[in-house]
């Protein structure tokens, strides 16, 4: 008699159960994270003013600015955009078949810092959107969005040419990542004092750009795609599995593919346009969840999303509190904490490999 507590349905069913408990646990964990993140910041309000101000109950009008118009804003920004960068990441190493694959891998992030550096030397978007042409702040945004979006159809138009192969991808994706900071360089080179100051800090990466405006238009963005990519999720484990697989099941591979790293790229540039530089969320938080639940996308999406929104949240938190009351960039934070932690999990990761010979 077969016992079904030992079958492989019934471990199967046991493992999906307890990679739900953790997924859960996981959003609980992002909502701790985030109520830190509201309540956390230089100017210092207890627990009962903070709490006063986000429902609205307070007399103080700077505290309902400080929680408003700041620190929530900020918080959610980095919820939003942590899970785009993070899904991004998650589709580019599924259709190129390489854990190590990111944004910037395509050359994205690059592409989308020249926008901006161009736009801020040469019109001089930063000191016009302070002045009286209110309806020029979003140039810089608009222009590092437009490069990014040419860059990834000069890839995707160049991969056709080769029968649209990972390897091509990446290639194309390294010389444009190179050929863009060649043009960023070039161009800070000509200019003055004042705006390639406001360039460089552009490029830091900074949430506290984000308002109400910006998180609306992330969420348009973003939540159609997310549901897009969860919808494909059978597909994407077919690809997984290998094109020719994928193919005989009836997916249509070359297309899903161009797509897929189309919108992850859209959800890329835009979050890159609005906020600057922040590396490694679409790196880290997929390859994190790989290794926490595999690689079923039905649940690797959302918790790639998850994971990226906890790491940037926390990322902005330390930003703000490592040297109080100095706020340091958090696509350094993000850089910082990626690397180290990326660097980590591939020593444990070779060492397995080693003790496995």
């Amino acid at each position: 008699m077969l016992n079904m507590k030992s079958s492989p349905y019934s471990l199967y069913q046991e493992k999906q159960k307890q990679r739900y408990l953790i997924l859960f646990m996981l959003i609980l964990l992002l909502v701790f994270v985030a109520i830190v993140s509201v309540f956390t910041g230089n100017y210092h309000l207890t627990f009962f003013e903070s709490i006063r101000a986000l429902f609205k109950v307070t007399d103080n009008t700077s505290h309902d600015v400080l929680i408003w118009q700041m620190r929530l804003p900020k918080t959610i920004i980095a919820i939003i955009a942590g899970a785009g960068l993070s899904i991004s990441g998650c589709i580019m190493q599924t259709c190129l078949k390489n854990d190590l694959a990111s944004p910037s891998t395509l050359g994205i992030t690059s592409a989308a810092t020249f926008g901006a550096n161009l736009s801020i030397i040469l019109l001089s978007t930063s000191a016009l959107s302070i002045s009286i042409f209110k309806s020029l702040t979003y140039l810089t945004s608009l222009f590092a969005f437009l490069f990014s979006i040419v860059v990834v159809l000069i890839i995707l138009s160049l991969s056709k040419l080769k029968s649209f192969t990972s390897q091509t991808i990446v290639l194309a994706g390294i010389a444009m990542n190179s050929l863009f900071q060649a043009f960023t360089t070039m161009i800070q080179y000509f200019a003055n004092q004042v705006t390639l100051s406001a360039a460089i800090f552009w490029t830091f990466g900074d949430l506290s750009r984000g308002n109400w405006q910006e998180i609306i238009i992330l969420f348009i963005i973003i939540i159609p795609i997310f549901i897009f990519f969860i919808m494909k999720s059978w597909d994407y484990n077919s690809l997984s599995s290998g094109e020719d697989l994928a193919t005989s099941l009836g997916v249509k591979v070359n297309r899903l593919k161009f797509v897929s790293i189309l919108f992850a790229a859209l959800i890329t540039s835009v979050c890159v346009s609005f906020l600057g530089m922040i590396s490694f969320i679409g790196l880290l938080a997929p390859h994190i969840s790989k290794k926490i639940f595999g690689k079923n996308h039905s649940i690797l999406i959302p918790a790639s999303a998850i994971t990226g929104s906890v790491i940037l949240v926390l990322a902005d938190i330390l930003s703000r509190t490592i040297i109080k009351p100095i706020v340091l960039p958090v696509g350094a934070i993000t850089s910082l904490i990626g690397a180290s932690l990326f660097l980590y999990l591939l020593i444990k990761g070779s060492k397995k490999h080693e003790n496995g010979r």
